[in-house]
């Protein structure tokens, strides 16, 4: 595991609920990562990066690390034999990210970008349910991507900084996530955006020591810092297949703590899903009563089943998409070849990078941007 923040903490967890055995973590320095592997109950942490990847039993590289480090960690990773899980963005620019899926793709290894949100049992089934026909054409998706953690002038993380997280900011972090998951259940690939973006809160107060991801309480020592990356985000999307989309993506929308709302409007029946009551899914239907379908093995469809670990009635969430999510890609690891239907992969994640360039020049250029995809060489 190379990074020790909130969301590597939440990758250890979901790969020993699994059985996989984690061998050490690379912190942002060997003290840190010391602190962390001990508070983990992990082998004591690696002293570097070349460190874990000289460790032949280490079969897997998850790289949860901040966004600029991204192309160069699974770079080394994928040049030292090992498979690889990214997280999103999958590097800070489309060259880069093109440069790890050419990468990747020849190296014959297994490759992940982690948009775990796709694993929630009812996406899956949704997913299937979409291409069985059971909505007819979706016509129509809608819905956003709300959060609260950074509302505040006070409130700080290392995704504010462009050297550090990207020139994009909440549509990178969130609404990459959004944009992947309507994807996934079309089926269908974004061609076009036309996006509006706003800075509101345009001078923060960095605190002069290191601020955890989500933590709450003030810093008593700061310093103002003029921020250029956007607070909030609109985007009208047209996909591939000729539906239309809608999504607003916020980081200081109060009270959303992780608000992600996604509806598709189908030619003969609606569908609905909100990550915050992920076990429920909403039907519409024009002569007929509504619905309320239950993440229940018994009542799903074969591909919601499938990602299921628990029976009906014991809630499903967050933690166990990543649990699901590794699962598949833990298999074709045992199998010996990338399964690149079963996940997301490099390919996956660099597509949005190409959706997120196409949404920050859009938002520039004030006019509608057409996706222009080059194929990987």
């Amino acid at each position: 595991m190379v990074g020790t923040g909130f969301i590597g903490a939440v990758h250890v967890d979901a790969l020993r609920r699994l059985g996989v055995r984690v061998h050490g973590v690379v912190g942002s320095s060997s003290a840190r990562g010391k602190e962390r592997a001990s508070a983990a109950g992990l082998p004591p942490a690696y002293e570097s990066m070349e460190a874990m990847l000289a460790d032949e039993r280490v079969d897997v590289v998850h790289i949860t690390s901040p966004n600029h480090l991204h192309h160069a960690h699974a770079k080394a990773a994928l040049e030292a034999g090992k498979h690889v899980v990214c997280e999103k963005p999958l590097a800070m620019t489309s060259a880069e990210s093109a440069d790890l899926l050419r990468l990747a793709e020849s190296s014959g290894l297994v490759h992940a970008t982690n948009f775990n949100i796709r694993f929630y049992p009812l996406c899956q089934h949704l997913r299937q349910l979409v291409r069985d026909g059971g909505l007819g054409a979706v016509r129509l998706v809608s819905g956003h991507y709300l959060q609260d953690w950074l509302l505040l002038d006070t409130d700080w993380n290392w995704r504010l900084d462009p050297k550090l997280g990207g020139s994009l900011r909440a549509v990178s972090d969130i609404g990459s996530h959004w944009l992947d998951l309507t994807s996934f259940l079309v089926g269908s690939r974004v061609a076009s955006v036309q996006a509006d973006m706003e800075t509101f809160i345009k001078v923060r107060q960095q605190p002069t020591g290191p601020v955890e991801t989500f933590a709450t309480g003030r810093a008593r020592e700061t310093v103002a810092r003029e921020i250029n990356t956007e607070d909030c985000a609109t985007i009208l999307v047209r996909y591939e297949s000729g539906a239309l989309g809608s999504l607003a993506v916020s980081q200081i929308s109060a009270g959303r703590k992780n608000s992600l709302r996604v509806e598709l409007d189908g030619a003969n029946a609606s569908a609905a899903w909100y990550s915050e009551q992920p076990d429920e899914l909403w039907l519409g239907h024009r002569e007929r009563p509504n619905e309320v379908l239950p993440r229940d093995p018994g009542l799903m469809n074969a591909a919601g089943a499938a990602a299921s670990f628990l029976p009906g009635g014991h809630i499903e969430g967050f933690a166990d998409t990543f649990r699901a999510l590794y699962r598949a890609v833990y298999q074709a690891v045992l199998d010996g070849a990338p399964a690149t239907d079963r996940y997301p992969t490099f390919a996956d994640g660099h597509d949005e990078m190409v959706v997120c360039e196409a949404i920050e020049r859009s938002a520039r250029e004030g006019k509608r941007v057409q996706i222009e995809r080059q194929p990987a060489r």
